[in-house]
């Protein structure tokens, strides 16, 4: 069985409201699926807390191999070793997903194209959305 972790993570603005979003198949199937809105974050911070929420999903249904497949170049690439990382807050949430790698037998990370990651991407927006409509409907 090949399970695939797909995350993404975004914000409407930068920093502005960013949500997580994460997609587990095993083989093609969707099999978990979560959101989750992070607050006022940049869209680096995002992605990596959205890397976090998805491994640490993976970990709770006991997978033990998986490829993440992200359409953030950047953190594909801090986390493969190709590009340092510079920026001390960064370097936390960068922290904290190396460390939950560790509990893998394999991980394996690859940089997909936006259109490749839609439902970690809509799963984002819907978490933004649900967030913003609900603080409207506070404001009445």
């Amino acid at each position: 069985m090949q399970v695939f972790l797909n995350t993404d993570g975004g914000a409407r603005g930068n920093p502005g409201h960013g949500a997580a979003g994460i997609v587990i198949f095993e083989n093609d199937a969707v099999k978990h699926t979560r959101k989750k809105y992070l607050g006022i974050c940049t869209n680096n911070e995002a992605e990596y807390l959205a890397l976090i929420l998805g491994l640490e999903e993976a970990i709770k249904h006991g997978y033990k191999n998986i490829v993440c497949r992200l359409d953030s170049e950047l953190v594909v690439k801090q986390l493969t070793g190709v590009y340092k990382v510079k920026t001390p807050h960064i370097k936390i949430l960068h922290d904290k997903a190396a460390t939950l790698v560790k509990k893998f037998s394999t991980v394996i990370f690859t940089h997909v194209p936006r259109s490749q990651n839609s439902g970690a991407d809509s799963l984002v927006n819907e978490a933004i959305d649900e967030y913003l409509s609900s603080e409207v409907r506070k404001s009445y």
